[in-house]
């Protein structure tokens, strides 16, 4: 041990391009602390090798045991103390606060993640143009004893972060990562449970943050997990939504609200068609058609321009404008929003003409069974014409507001 300290101190003591901070939360870990930290400080003279200093920083959230003791025993290893149990995200906040690299890490206390893998790691933050946030994979091809339902929620997560963060993200769970010091400033705020990892890979995503995943054997740890799959899942799940929703809230409401409408959208062509081959009659399935069709149309209509509305929204409390990268790419480009004024008012002329002529009919003696279709039908585009260019309104002075410290400071700076 005294050998290591030694390496770790010359390192130090050397002009080091970078200074890696290894932050290991650790709640009640008396039995395994002592091997993660030894394997943490052994990979002291890879890094050393590529001009990388180590600095390794443990939090206690609280622990119960021996956990405090064990770690005082390595005087390479710099103990921080919470007086009650915090949370697993909370630690790691305390951790990048007391450490002092540029460079910062994490790893659980279990032994579940190979910190022999940090010089990997490391590399990624300067090859090529540089990643930001390099995440050691579990799922990307290296050997993984990853439990089969973790597996399962594992392949949930990163399906709902790549859905609705557009970019590809295969492990968005992992809790061994690298990444530069400056990152957390647009990585912040996170959360102080176990769903820091998530709400961050989804928050790099849309902060614009370099992120690369490099493949890396897991282990499962021998005793009792703290997770818990079904509660834990769940909440992994909730959190990326919401986060989502701070960033492209149309991302998700479009996206739902556009499935919606083109459902009620076949559903009523459907019924045309019905009503061109003489079908004036509906039995209760086509009842039921009808009604789909009117519930399809207006609820993802207005899901959609909701969605739509909130990224404007959205965009007043960001400094980046809406619809560019800070909000992923819009289902539609250039956005279909711009277009809900001469949609409005077709929809909406279209079916004030229907329905008048529809009463016209009535009032002429023509029998309702005739005229119910084109009544409903009708009343529905109305209703649409009228949707359209109230949220049109809405987002076009939205628009502007979003846009009024990028204008202003465009005409601070014009120049004679």
């Amino acid at each position: 041990m005294a050998t290591m300290e030694r390496v770790i101190q010359r390192g130090a003591d050397t002009a080091a391009r970078h200074l890696l901070s290894v932050v290991i939360p650790a709640l009640d870990e008396e039995d395994g602390i002592a091997a993660i930290i030894e394997r943490v400080l052994a990979v002291a003279p890879a890094l050393a090798e590529m001009g990388v200093g180590l600095e390794l920083v443990v939090v206690d959230d609280g622990s119960s045991d021996g956990t405090c003791d064990v770690v005082a025993r390595y005087a390479a290893a710099r103990l921080v103390r919470h007086g009650c149990n915090r949370g697993y995200g909370a630690a790691l906040k305390t951790g990048f606060a007391a450490a002092q690299g540029d460079w910062l890490a994490f790893l659980d206390a279990d032994g579940t993640y190979p910190p022999e893998h940090f010089p990997t790691l490391c590399r990624a933050l300067e090859e090529g143009d540089g990643a930001d946030l390099v995440v050691g994979s579990r799922r990307s091809g290296a050997a993984s004893e990853m439990p089969f339902m973790r597996r399962v929620g594992n392949l949930l997560w990163s399906s709902m972060v790549t859905l609705l963060g557009n970019r590809r993200v295969v492990d968005p769970a992992s809790g061994m990562r690298v990444f530069r010091r400056e990152a957390l400033e647009r990585l912040y705020p996170l959360p102080d449970g176990l769903n820091f990892t998530p709400v961050m890979s989804t928050r790099a995503i849309h902060e614009g943050v370099r992120l690369s995943e490099i493949p890396i054997p897991y282990q499962e740890r021998q005793g009792r997990s703290k997770l818990r799959v079904v509660q834990d899942g769940m909440r992994f799940l909730r959190t990326i939504v919401w986060t989502v929703m701070a960033y492209n809230p149309a991302r998700l409401f479009g996206g739902l609200g556009f499935g919606l409408f083109i459902v009620g959208a076949l559903i009523g062509l459907i019924l045309v068609a019905l009503r061109l081959a003489g079908v004036t009659t509906l039995g209760p399935l086509g009842v039921a058609g009808a009604y789909l069709a009117a519930l399809g149309l207006v609820v993802g209509f207005d899901l959609f321009a909701l969605g739509a509305t909130f990224n404007y929204l959205v965009a007043l409390f960001h400094t980046r404008p809406v619809q560019r990268g800070l909000f992923g790419k819009p289902i539609f480009d250039p956005p279909l929003d711009r277009q809900f004024w001469w949609m409005g008012l077709l929809a909406g002329v279209g079916g004030l003409g229907l329905g008048l002529m529809s009463l016209i009919l009535g009032a002429n003696g023509w029998p309702i069974e005739r005229l119910w279709f084109y009544l409903l039908a009708g009343t529905m585009l109305l209703i649409l014409g009228m949707h359209l260019l109230i949220f049109w309104v809405i987002m076009r002075v939205l628009e502007e507001l979003s846009q009024r410290g990028e204008l202003t400071r465009a005409d601070l700076e014009c120049g004679p």
